[in-house]
C-alpha cells in the first residue's frame, strides 16, 4: 500500500515539519528524505504508534525522529521532527499538534 505524504499546515500557513527539515544538514536531510520516501511506498516498518501519532527512527546521527500521523486510510501528516536527545518533547508537541489538527477538522466538517 502507498501513502500521500504530506506536511501539516498551521492556520498561519506554517509547518512544523518543514521548519525542522530546513535546520538539517545536507547529510541529514538527505536520510530524512529518503524516510519520507520510504513511507510514501507504504514502508511504515520503522515507525512506532503511540498516543495517535507515530514517530519514525531513523539510526544516524543523533538519532532523528520524524513525527507523524494517518488522516484516513491512504494520507500520512509529518507534523515535525527532532533527535532522540529532545524526543519527549518533540512528542509533546506532535500529540498537541495532531489534536488541534482534528479539531480544526471537526469544526470545519460541521460548517463552524
Amino acid at each position: 500500500m502507498s501513502y500521500q505524504v504530506k506536511e501539516l499546515l498551521l492556520p498561519d500557513g506554517g509547518s512544523p515539519y518543514a521548519e525542522w527539515f530546513v535546520s538539517l544538514d545536507a547529510m541529514a536531510a538527505a536520510k530524512v528524505s529518503v524516510a519520507a520516501a520510504r513511507m510514501e511506498q507504504g514502508n511504515l516498518s520503522n515507525v512506532k504508534w503511540f498516543r495517535g501519532i507515530g514517530e519514525y527512527r531513523i539510526d544516524w546521527g543523533p538519532g532523528y525522529r520524524i513525527y507523524l500521523a494517518k488522516n484516513g486510510l491512504k494520507i500520512i501528516v509529518l507534523l515535525g521532527g527532532g533527535s532522540k536527545k529532545h524526543q519527549q518533547e518533540d512528542i509533546d508537541q506532535a500529540v498537541e499538534l495532531w489534536e488541534d489538527y482534528r479539531r480544526r477538522k471537526s469544526q470545519m466538517q460541521k460548517g463552524k
